[in-house]
């Protein structure tokens, strides 16, 4: 089920208020059933999958903790091979498939192994690596083996954050679901005002920036120059709203029935490094590969070759977790070695931009700086992870700074003037907003103001929600992954 449907617009508020009249020892039991029916509508039958891993993942718990030494590694052992195991079958197969192809068509033309004609589960990788976070924090110890065998599927089915995050641990959840939360009028409107700026984020802008995004990035060998400028620039901006968006509107769903999700997005784009950059993009996934694989690597505890090799290696396993082709290898990649460059230029870049410490000393022109030159390079990378194909990436990278005989009039006319002023209006109101929460709880903020400045931003916010949305039932770019 979309959020930006009509049927969410009509399954929200019957589970809320369903959830708030039923007695809370039942609640468990309705949030599970809602959650499978919320994810039941993309392919019903693939609910089996969920089941399989979450099955895997409960007994696994449960041994980790009654286990000592060796039995309960081989625990953790058993339950991540299953989870990897099926992320593996359903959104790697075909890609390792075509790989080993490509070597056998050299050798033996007529040795080639078969294609599996499935479709990725939507979000797979997102609940594979919530269920991983769980038998991993039962066996470092931080978090106690669930019992209660419709709590812990909840924990992974949790129906606001199961298709796209945020990845969550369990010691910051599933304590949620047993504790009582009674309806709070605040509470709610704040959850609600959240959902309703995550809704505006993706309807008004995301999804209208996707259509010349779209119109490039699908025939990007009639474009060189200006356009592939443009349409990168508009998807720099498209995927922060359409995935941030997502972010807010199950933030804020899961708010209003009284749990707290963790944030997924600081505002990205105004950082100033490449490292800042990632501190405040996808937060629970950096954070994710940050305790699981980075520093079980070794981390900064090492020596400088191998913190950049577990740097890069990162990396490149954050691409092939985004999707199961090169260019997305190819993207992690770039970041990997945007943090190398960077760690081992730092003095030299202190020197060129005049910065003695660190950047939170830096004067506004030098943090001006560097914040610039981080946006490109960040822009640049997600030519890789928004291309069709490895050639339309490697094409759209090699003529993106050509001169070209397309003019800025002819972009404005692809564009089209009344969407340019739409989005040009709703960028104005984004970052208005994203300005005003620096260094302050904006919530808190909003909340302050008079009641007619707080209810005249909501009735601006869902006029242009209602007027000027893009309602074509697109998906959320992250409900592929």
């Amino acid at each position: 089920m979309l959020f930006n449907s009509l049927e969410f617009l009509i399954f929200f508020p019957i589970v809320t208020l369903l959830y708030f009249a039923i007695p809370h020892k039942y609640r468990w039991f309705h949030l599970l059933v809602a959650s499978c029916i919320f994810y039941s509508f993309f392919i019903p039958y693939y609910i089996l999958i969920l089941f399989f891993t979450i099955i895997i993942d409960y007994f696994a718990g449960i041994w980790i903790e009654q286990s000592q030494g060796k039995q309960r590694k081989w625990a953790l052992i058993m339950s991540l091979v299953a989870n990897i195991g099926v992320l593996a079958v359903f959104k790697y197969y075909n890609f390792f498939i075509d790989n080993f192809n490509t070597i056998l068509f050299k050798i033996n033309p007529e040795n080639i192994l078969p294609y599996w004609d499935i479709i990725l589960p939507i979000g797979l990788s997102f609940h594979t690596f919530q269920a991983m976070s769980y038998t991993i924090e039962v066996y470092r110890g931080n978090q106690k083996a669930e019992r209660h065998f419709g709590i812990y599927a909840l924990y992974v089915m949790f129906y606001p954050q199961l298709v796209a995050g945020p990845i969550e641990r369990p010691q910051n959840v599933i304590h949620q679901f047993y504790e009582k939360h009674n309806f709070d009028y605040e509470r709610v409107v704040s959850g609600l005002r959240l959902m309703l700026w995550g809704m505006f984020k993706k309807v008004v802008i995301a999804d209208r920036l996707s259509k010349f995004v779209n119109l490039v990035y699908n025939n990007p060998t009639e474009y060189q120059g200006l356009p592939l400028i443009v349409a990168t620039i508009f998807f720099t901006f498209q995927i922060y709203c359409d995935f941030s968006g997502y972010s807010d509107i199950a933030l804020g769903s899961a708010r209003v029935m009284g749990f707290d999700l963790m944030k997924n997005f600081d505002r990205p784009y105004l950082s100033k490094s490449v490292g800042e950059f990632w501190r405040r993009w996808h937060i629970s996934l950096s954070t994710w590969f940050r305790d699981y694989l980075y520093i079980p690597l070794g981390g900064n505890r090492v020596s400088r070759p191998r913190q950049y090799f577990n740097r890069f290696f990162v990396f490149m396993v954050s691409g092939l977790w985004h999707g199961a082709n090169w260019h997305y290898v190819i993207w992690g990649a770039l970041h990997g070695f945007y943090l190398i460059i960077g760690q081992i230029t730092e003095s030299f870049q202190k020197k060129i931009t005049g910065v003695k410490t660190s950047l939170s000393h830096a004067s506004v022109p030098q943090k001006l700086i560097h914040g610039f030159i981080t946006f490109i390079l960040v822009s640049f990378a997600w030519i890789f992870f928004r291309a069709n194909t490895n050639a339309d990436s490697l094409y759209i990278a090699r003529h993106i700074f050509s001169s070209s005989s397309h003019s800025l009039d002819f972009v404005i006319y692809l564009i089209g003037k009344n969407d340019l002023y739409l989005i040009i209006i709703s960028f104005i109101i984004m970052e208005s907003v994203q300005w005003l929460q620096r260094g302050k709880n904006l919530s808190a903020w909003i909340d302050a103001r008079p009641r007619w400045q707080r209810w005249g931003a909501y009735y601006l916010i869902l006029f242009m929600i209602l007027c000027y949305g893009v309602y074509n039932n697109s998906q959320f770019i992250y409900f592929q992954f």
